[in-house]
């Protein structure tokens, strides 16, 4: 058992949902989320060193072992970018505490692979971001918020939106933005997400600049998976689009209500 208090916000009642955020932000970047979906009771995880999280030592196996030890079980994870990173292998490590798994905006490996024809963030954006980070963090993460909203015609407003809600916690500690770059340049879970069992929603924007759609035709396809295309989102379609985003979503929670064990 992890010793490591996570700051993780319950919100509603009903089934559990897990929320796991992405790089650079925290938890409140899902803020609109619970008044659209009543039914669950939601637990948003502040991803350690993010938010009002301590940092945890280690590679994203030690993130994991420290979030499961910080919610209940079994429960729907729901992971945006690095968050379905960390959702998807918490499917594949601990399937008992996963009931379902919802993915948004996320890739099994973010960094493009070239020799394997893999899309993905190119090694020397990650590289720059790593560089950057020494010099100027609030810039860095600020670029970074920029890169999310790319594509999305509501652009502006999506990035006020997600600045306002980082901003109103604590800022990410520089070692937990580290861990968390290194996690996007080397996890590769390519091989093992055929290993997923679970009924599997992922959601992707079709704008999205940091995750390729070529990525959701090299995904596996199995009787378990569906995609959710939204045409005119990026990298962030729960703010840039809210109610679509909701309502795909609650969609399929309801579609698979009789299948979770």
């Amino acid at each position: 058992m992890s010793q490591t208090k996570l700051h993780v916000k319950s919100v509603g009642q009903g089934i559990d949902v897990v929320m796991l955020h992405g790089w650079g932000v925290n938890s409140a970047v899902f803020n609109a989320l619970p008044n659209m979906l009543p039914e669950y009771r939601f637990h948003f995880v502040d991803l350690p060193g993010f938010g009002d999280s301590p940092i945890v030592n280690g590679e994203i196996d030690d993130w994991l072992a420290t979030i499961i030890d910080n919610v209940p079980q079994p429960a729907i994870w729901i992971g945006w970018s690095l968050g379905g990173l960390i959702a998807s292998l918490a499917a594949i490590k601990y399937p008992q505490h996963v009931s379902r798994l919802c993915t948004i905006a996320s890739s099994p490996c973010f960094m493009a692979r070239e020799e394997e024809s893999w899309p993905g963030i190119s090694p020397s954006v990650l590289a720059q971001f790593a560089s950057q980070l020494q010099q100027d963090l609030n810039k860095t993460i600020e670029r970074f918020l920029a890169i999310q909203a790319m594509g999305s015609q509501t652009a502006k407003g999506d990035i006020k939106q997600l600045r306002e809600w980082v901003l109103a916690k604590p800022q990410a500690q520089f070692t937990a933005l580290q861990q968390g770059l290194a996690m996007l340049a080397d996890v590769d879970l390519r091989e093992q997400t055929s290993n997923i069992k679970q009924p599997w929603l992922r959601i992707w924007g079709k704008l999205d600049g940091l995750v390729p759609r070529r990525v959701i035709k090299l995904m596996p396809v199995m009787d378990n998976t569906q995609d959710t295309i939204l045409a005119k989102a990026s990298h962030a379609p729960f703010i840039s689009h809210t109610d679509e985003f909701a309502t795909k979503l609650e969609e399929w929670l309801k579609s698979t209500n009789n299948q979770h064990t």
